[in-house]
């Protein structure tokens, strides 16, 4: 009996130290997905059928927006027309298997989602929206599009609630809140975005890169490459900056994965933000 006690006790020391050793990745873990906020909205709101009480529409003008967006061939992205008929909308094909003329296409299927954007940006320069929301092709779903920041993870209930005041207000706004990744301080010795790699990708470009060539030894954001954008923003560099930065894409040799990563924590600095 005294040693089925001593074992009991061992075993919930042991698994105490283990709680607490673990608790705080693991906390974070469940915040950077949001599980907490979409089991509740899955179980909870979803029963009541009101989807979006939990979201007030946010004031801002309704006025010219779009919504620009990478696509595989085989990703379904009726979604955009069919729920968000209130936006304008460009959908780029990057491995289109016919040439059809009404299909916008990327030069490249290289760099993930960030050729599209780069290549909307370059094409429609002279005439871009008030307001541009660059997106993933994914409506919703936990695996999928754990990184919009909406109760159930939906990029309809981001737009819808989308506050176009604060992107006027601001130029540019990461369409993601939460800190993790990317924005954390141990994040922010950014693996992808090496000094080297800043120098490289910004070289020839209206970035000021001063005359010893140092390169912001920090580099943090939120990730994941979703965000808006005002064409006063996209103004402020000039065109010729968006050509030389889709060339890098273009003739890197870093593989997609780590091309369009890059990206994905360089957008906050091209439109006009700190490198942290």
């Amino acid at each position: 009996m005294r040693l089925a006690l001593r074992f009991t006790l061992l075993t919930a020391v042991f698994l105490a130290i283990v709680y607490l050793v673990l608790k705080a990745p693991i906390d974070d873990r469940l915040d950077q997905y949001g599980v907490g906020s979409y089991i509740k909205d899955k179980v909870f709101t979803s029963a009541k059928g009101a989807a979006l009480d939990y979201l007030p529409p946010l004031p801002g003008t309704t006025g010219d927006k779009i919504i620009v967006m990478a696509k595989l061939e085989a990703d379904d992205t009726r979604w955009v027309t069919e729920e968000l008929a209130d936006w304008q909308s460009a959908v780029y094909t990057v491995n289109p298997s016919t040439e059809d003329p009404d299909t916008l296409k990327t030069p490249a299927n290289k760099g993930r989602e960030a050729m599209a954007y780069l290549t909307y940006i370059i094409d429609n320069y002279s005439d871009l929206p008030g307001t541009i929301a660059f997106l993933h092709s994914h409506r919703d779903g936990f695996f999928s599009s754990w990184h919009t920041d909406t109760p159930s993870h939906n990029n309809v209930d981001a737009m819808r609630t989308l506050n176009l005041s604060f992107v006027e207000e601001n130029g540019y706004v990461n369409l993601r809140c939460k800190r993790s990744p990317g924005c954390l301080e141990a994040q922010t010795h950014n693996a992808h975005v090496t000094p080297e790699v800043y120098l490289e990708v910004f070289r020839g470009t209206s970035t000021q890169i001063n005359e010893t060539a140092q390169a912001p030894a920090l580099v943090g954001a939120a990730c994941c490459a979703q965000f808006a954008v005002t064409s006063e923003q996209v103004h402020k560099r000039p065109r010729e900056d968006y050509d030389t930065l889709r060339r890098w894409l273009l003739q890197t040799d870093e593989k997609d994965a780590k091309s369009g990563r890059v990206m994905e924590f360089l957008w906050h600095i091209i439109f006009g933000k700190e490198a942290v």
